[in-house]
């Protein structure tokens, strides 16, 4: 019979694998679906990725506090029976509007699944497999997000953007038996449970304000200065929220956690390369597919084949070695890693082949490999077992968080540099081969910049790791940590 810590790493990593996957894998079915859709415009296009993330961000803390509460296995069971309808009505959207709102029925399962995945990973398997457990799991994340492009390129183009969430069907249907019937609780559920109501609806509101300021302003939809003052509004309730959750006795976002330095650090690091990378996929599709590329979506796909392959060698090694030898310089290989492939494409050219391509590619896709599992697990491991539930809330949304921000700096970044009209007509697929594109220059410009953003924020991830070489001080034990200390 198959060891029960091996049954939960199996339909945990199927989980966050297809969750992953549905995050990108519209993403290069954007043009057709903008094309196909009725009542489909650039911001309805945008809205069907950003929904999706900025929910799955917003709902992942409250999950993973839930989740202490009335069970682990029960909310995970049910999140991938909601993510599994969710993509059935996603299949079959008639309009634009629909899409989005189905794609937000997705990420309610999604959250579900990801608030929960490391939690019960790090109850069932011992300290010293933890590391490379999570790093398998941590791994189907980010190959997920690059492999959903690949998939998403080949079922557009040979059977129909619709069956990119029809598939999803009956694997979902399979698993949530699955989980149901093999999965059971380790970790006991809190008594008197209590919802940070308030806590809630500022993180979900300041992040929801902040997002529309950013893409309704960069897109041109409301003027300037209502854009300056929604993203201001919103970076205003954020802080609130933070303010309030310091005075909450049970707060959704445990503050208390971050006594803990190992903790501390490692989110940190977690969010800054979650806000790198972020954006990674999505330029790339459009640099491949927009002009001057003109590529189609399964060729698009291709191209981004090695990113992929380089994360899923990297990262199962990674998470192996560091439970020998320690996470530390895995996660400052891996971030100076994707650091050296990101400031390689700066330098990418309007026409780079998929060879010119392929190195840059691979040390970004490394780099993610050997950073995301010993950085996890040394997050984890770092808290008391019955705040696990929390503490994979909080990396999550951190992870979702930083990767929803990613796009909007992205948005801000091409709006400095190219018409908005300009914009528009890359994101709709609108510019064909043949026609001339002024902005093309402008395009590839602004690609660079952001690339050397995410440069930069990777070597701020590196911060707190290098700063913990420097400083020794005793860790508070986690044991001591409650609820409302």
């Amino acid at each position: 019979m198959v060891q029960y810590k091996w049954r939960v790493l199996s339909n945990t990593t199927i989980a966050t694998l297809m969750s992953s996957i549905d995050s990108n894998i519209v993403l290069i079915s954007l043009p057709t679906i903008g094309r196909d859709l009725p009542q489909t415009n650039a911001t309805l296009l945008l809205w069907i990725l950003l929904g999706y993330s900025l929910l799955t961000a917003v709902v992942l803390l409250n999950f993973g506090r839930l989740s202490d509460m009335f069970g682990r296995v029960r909310l995970y069971v049910f999140g991938f029976a909601v993510f599994t309808v969710g993509s059935l009505l996603c299949g079959l959207s008639q309009t634009g509007i629909e899409l989005v709102s189905f794609r937000l029925i997705q990420a309610v399962g999604a959250g579900f699944l990801f608030s929960n995945s490391a939690a019960i990973i790090t109850d069932a398997f011992p300290p010293n497999e933890r590391g490379r457990a999570l790093g398998v799991n941590q791994v189907s994340i980010v190959v997920g997000s690059v492999a959903g492009l690949v998939l998403g390129g080949i079922i557009t183009t040979t059977i129909g953007w619709r069956w990119i969430f029809f598939v999803n069907v009956p694997i979902g249907v399979i698993s949530t038996i699955r989980a149901r019937t093999s999965l059971h609780e380790i970790a006991k559920p809190e008594s008197k449970p209590r919802i940070d109501w308030l806590g809630n609806i500022l993180f979900a509101a300041g992040l929801t304000v902040l997002l529309l300021g950013v893409t309704l302003g960069a897109l041109g939809q409301i003027p300037d200065p209502d854009a300056i003052g929604a993203c201001v509004g919103g970076i205003a309730m954020l802080g609130l929220f933070v303010l309030v959750e310091a005075r909450e006795r049970s707060p959704m976002l445990d503050l208390h956690l971050f006594r803990l330095r190992q903790f501390t650090f490692s989110s940190f690091s977690m969010f800054l390369n979650a806000l790198s990378r972020g954006a990674f996929t999505f330029i790339l599709v459009f640099y491949l597919q927009g002009p001057p590329r003109y590529l189609s979506p399964f060729t698009a796909g291709l191209y981004l084949i090695p990113v992929s392959a380089s994360l899923a060698t990297f990262g199962p090694i990674s998470g192996w070695l560091s439970d020998r030898y320690g996470p530390r310089p895995f996660v400052i290989g891996g971030l100076l890693t994707s650091a050296a492939g990101f400031l390689w494409l700066t330098t990418i050219g309007p026409d780079a082949s998929f060879f010119q391509l392929t190195p840059e590619l691979i040390l970004v896709g490394a780099g993610m490999g050997l950073f995301a599992s010993p950085n996890r697990a040394q997050m984890m491991t770092a808290v008391p077992p019955a705040r696990r539930g929390v503490a994979s809330g909080i990396g999550a949304t951190l992870l979702n968080t930083g990767v929803t921000l990613s796009l909007g700096i992205t948005l801000i970044v091409m709006a400095s540099a190219l018409p908005r009209a300009a914009i528009t007509a890359i994101f709709l697929g609108t510019v064909h081969p043949g026609e001339t594109f002024p902005a093309a220059a402008g395009f590839l410009n602004s690609i660079h910049l952001i690339f050397l953003v995410s440069t930069a924020l990777l070597i701020a991830a590196l911060i707190p790791w290098l700063w913990r070489s420097a400083a020794r001080a005793p860790e508070a034990p986690p044991v001591a940590l409650e609820p409302g200390d």
